[in-house]
Formats: C-alpha cells, structure tokens, sequence
C-alpha cells in the first residue's frame, strides 16, 4: 500500500499544502545572476574576413609580416560572449602608408576602445583607431603595440589593463549584471578572472545550476522529508 493512499485525506491535504509552500518559497530564492562579467581588453587575430579569439597573449603572440591583430575593450563573461573590435581590418588599407623595409615586418593593429556603456565611471572611451607598427621580425605583438599605442599599463601577472592610457584605472574587474559597476570585490577572484594578457577564459555557458537553484532544491527536499514524517508520525501515534 502506498504512502498517499494510507493517510486519512485531511492527513494527505496537509502534506499537499507543504509540498506547495515549499514550492513557492523555491520561486522566491533569488538565483544567482548570470550575466555579470568582466571589463577587459580582449585579443583578436584577423583570419581571412573574420575575427577570431586569440590563443595567446599579445606578450607571447609573435605575428608574422602582414597579419591583423585586433583590440576591444568591453564588458563580457567569457569569450563566446566578447564583443568584437570594430572598424576597416584590412591589411592593405591599414598598411598603405608604411612602406616594407628589409630587416622588419609589419603588423596592422586595430584598436576598438569600446562605448560608453562598457566605459568605466567617469571615463570616455577615445575613437576607435588603427595602426602599422613596423617593427623587428621577432617582436611580440605586445611591442608592436607599444610602438603605436602607449602608454600601456599591465598589470603583476600581466594582463593587458590600458592601452594608450585607457582606462586610467582597474583591470579586468568584475562588474554587477545591472549596471555596470564594480562588484564588492572590485577584482575578478581567482576562479573567474579573464586570463592574463587577454587570452581567452574558460567558457561559462551557465549551464551549471545557480546558487538559488541549489538552495531552492534543498528546501523543497527537506519540507517534504518533514511532510511524509509528520504524516507517518500522525499514523504511527
């Protein structure tokens, strides 16, 4: 015989009510957002007429003669999400003015310095630009782009903070999904900053169950424990 069918009616009604209390203060527990991310400079190679997330940081990266690398600063959570730099991206038109030289090798460089919205208070973001740093053929992007843009701030596990001077201050910190600010810790912890030098982090499409979720579940679990012992301990005494 089966639980339900052993209890009087006004027994089983009761245990319905928990069950649905349970249910509604599962509703109520605030999940935990998931569209806070991190304000960064993200990394771009150009390939063919696409960008594509960089697999290396600017002070590792070693661009060949004739590659297009890209900047943006925005706010994202990841690199699946990050938004893209802006603007003409061709070699060809970027390089025009700066004739090859022997001993040297040439580097379009597009730097998209983001919109207002991903700005930090009471800073503006300057015109997006673009740049041909000729430079020695081993250089790093990260020197191509100190020819053409300082000053650039890094920061002591150097992540690429400002480019050309912006922003003026932070560095990859984390900021709320509702308005943009800095959360209370200010810096991404440990477990979720945006990789030093722009590199990509690891892909966080929010399919894992959130905080609230969690919560929410084990309160359903443990009313319900409580619903079937009331009842048995009804029909037990």
């Amino acid at each position: 015989m089966t639980l339900g069918r052993s209890l009087h009616p006004g027994r089983r009604r009761a245990a319905a009510r928990v069950l649905l209390l349970a249910l509604a203060l599962l509703l109520l527990v605030p999940a935990q957002a998931q569209a806070a991310g991190y304000r960064y400079w993200s990394f771009w190679d150009r390939s063919g007429d696409r960008w594509v997330y960089a697999t290396q940081g600017p002070s590792t990266a070693r661009p060949s003669d004739g590659d297009v690398q890209g900047f943006r600063f925005a706010v994202s959570a990841d690199s699946s999400d990050a938004d893209q730099p802006r603007g003409a991206a061709s070699f060809d038109a970027i390089c025009a003015r700066t004739p090859a030289k022997d001993g040297t090798k040439r580097v379009a460089l597009v730097i998209d310095f983001g919109t207002a919205a991903d700005a930090p208070s009471g800073e503006t973001p300057p015109a997006a630009r673009s740049a041909c740093a000729r430079v020695s053929p081993d250089a790093t992007t990260a020197e191509a782009l100190a020819s053409v843009a300082k000053p650039l701030r890094y920061d002591t596990s150097a992540m690429l903070c400002a480019i050309a001077g912006y922003p003026r201050t932070g560095c990859g910190e984390q900021v709320s999904s509702s308005d943009g600010t800095p959360t209370a810790e200010g810096t991404p912890a440990a477990e979720g900053t945006p990789p030093a030098d722009g590199t990509p982090k690891q892909k966080d499409d929010g399919s894992g169950p959130s905080v609230g979720l969690i919560a929410g579940g084990a309160l359903v679990a443990v009313l319900a424990g409580a619903a079937v012992w009331q009842a048995r301990r009804r029909r037990n005494g």
